[in-house]
């Protein structure tokens, strides 16, 4: 059509200057121009879904993974801590701390970010936050100018690992929070609650120019639903594909498949509060239950390695962890010990036979797999597990009584530092402490852990108190998955990060 159209000109010229037109209008290489025309658009579809979009009280911290909020500082996949939105910090006791905030710096709203916001900001996740709260310990803030001043009520040398954690993302205080005005390269356009985040490009973001015109942030907690979704190319990057369709998936030449390890742990939560469950013995029998290596081979197609306990092996804070076979005689057993019968294929307490009640969830669709595997077991030994899958899972375990164990998954070690696992599970306090775990011993170290500067001693302290909750079985760790992507061939910028808190960021792009 346009060379027809340019013959009928006649004129050599003309053609010329229609051409190097329309060329302008669809150079890739004019952004500007390319926004203009075809916004650059891309579609994530994760498996988690949120009901709120407050950086400050969201689990799931998806403000942060979708490119809205960012933290004064930040870790690498070498779980470094780096500087994000404050460039420096320094601290002579680990209770008094100075923090440089970044200059030339401003939130979605269009107000400068200094330390007086910073301030404002952290004092309003104090307050609506109780685990960060704890986490925290401040006592008193004090701002001027770029400069930030934090006094702890407590000697806390872990103090800037824990503002790594995305509930404490800056966000400008005279802003609803249900529509965050955050620094990041994304700006929020609409949330639709369990659904989907739109976001748009910041267009003044401070480091530097952001890829993208638009992107959504989609939840499915489907697996199957997500991978139809990649196939179908309605969305460009899925995270958590279902793993069995990984091999499937690695010969489409179309898609990139990102596989990398994780920091996360999939493990058995026992209600502590529970008669039989309060007793180490019965923990051990169930614990025998659980055939890890079956479980990385067979349910994670191999993209998993078992967890002896809350942190990788290799970890500095890892102690040499007690070896739990999975061995149906050896739970036959403990049972028997611990004074229930066990005959005709049924264990009994008083005559009456033992079942409990698993809450799993299905955003991670392996989860009820090893919840089906667990249950199998635990037939075969004679014990009845009646599973109920829960939408949130977060949200059930913290608000019922009813459970008796959980098949759950969350990161361990987000930030290089053992502090976070040990103050938000084991203590009386802790956000994540859905077990209600008591145990006076095992707080006195983590409180010792908390006002220790010298991170070998830190280390130290940290491995005795994983060695405290191995041998008391505190919990059940069982694998610890690996974090596997599948992405549009077209999708370029995309990291798959240990910590999965940054997803949309200013360099992801399609092409």
């Amino acid at each position: 059509m346009l060379l027809s159209f340019a013959r009928t000109l006649r004129y050599p010229i003309s053609l010329l200057i229609i051409v190097l037109v329309l060329s302008g209008c669809t150079s890739p290489s004019s952004s500007s121009t390319t926004s203009e025309a075809t916004p650059k658009r891309l579609t994530l579809l994760f498996n988690v879904q949120s009901n709120t979009i407050d950086p400050h009280t969201d689990v799931n911290y998806t403000a942060s993974r979708a490119g809205i909020s960012e933290t004064l500082v930040k870790v690498d996949d070498q779980q470094q801590l780096q500087p994000w939105l404050a460039t420096s910090w320094e601290s002579k006791d680990g209770q008094h701390w100075t923090f440089q905030i970044r200059p030339d710096v401003t939130f979605h709203s269009g107000t400068s970010v200094d330390a007086q916001a910073v301030k404002d900001s952290l004092e309003r996740v104090i307050q609506t936050n109780p685990a960060i709260r704890n986490a925290l310990h401040i006592e008193k803030i004090t701002a001027k100018g770029q400069t930030l001043q934090i006094v702890t009520d407590t000697p806390l040398p872990q103090f800037p690992s824990e503002l790594v954690h995305p509930n404490t993302g800056i966000i400008d205080t005279a802003v609803d929070a249900g529509t965050p005005s955050g620094t990041g390269p994304f700006v929020l356009a609409q949330f639709k609650p369990g659904i989907e985040v739109d976001v748009k490009r910041n267009p003044t973001y401070w480091d530097g120019q952001v890829k993208l015109d638009e992107a959504t942030f989609s939840f499915n907690e489907d697996a199957n639903a997500r991978l139809l979704a990649l196939q179908s190319g309605n969305a460009d990057v899925v995270y958590r594909f279902p793993v069995e369709s990984l091999s499937q998936l690695q010969t489409d030449p179309n898609l990139v498949i990102e596989s990398v390890p994780g920091l996360r742990a999939h493990q058995l939560i026992y209600n502590m509060n529970h008669t039989h469950l309060a007793k180490l013995p019965v923990r051990q029998a169930i614990d025998s239950l659980l055939n890890r290596q079956e479980i990385v081979d067979a349910v994670m197609s191999g993209q998993a390695s078992v967890a002896k306990g809350p942190f990788l092996t290799d970890s500095p804070f890892s102690p040499p962890y007690t070896d739990k076979p999975f061995d149906i005689q050896r739970a036959r057993t403990l049972f028997a010990q611990a004074g229930y019968t066990v005959s005709n294929g049924i264990v009994t307490d008083n005559g009456t036979p033992l079942t409990f009640k698993l809450i799993t969830y299905q955003s991670r669709a392996e989860l009820p797999l090893i919840a089906q595997l667990l249950q199998a077991n635990a037939a075969q030994l004679g014990i009845k597990l009646e599973i109920q899958q829960v939408d949130n899972a977060d949200e059930y375990l913290a608000e019922n009584k009813d459970w008796d164990m959980a098949i759950y998954s969350f990161i361990t070690a987000p930030r290089g530092d053992a502090s976070y696992l040990l103050n938000s599970v084991y203590t009386p306090t802790g956000g994540l402490n859905y077990g209600q775990v008591k145990d006076a011993q095992l707080n006195t170290l983590i409180q010792q852990l908390n006002q220790t500067v010298d991170s070998d001693q830190r280390n130290h302290i940290a491995q005795q108190a994983v060695e405290m909750i191995d041998r008391n079985l505190l919990n059940s760790y069982i694998i610890h998955p690996n974090n596997f992507v599948a992405h549009q061939k077209n999708v370029s910028g995309w990291v798959t990060s240990k910590s999965e808190y940054y997803m949309l960021t200013k360099d992801l792009d399609v092409n």
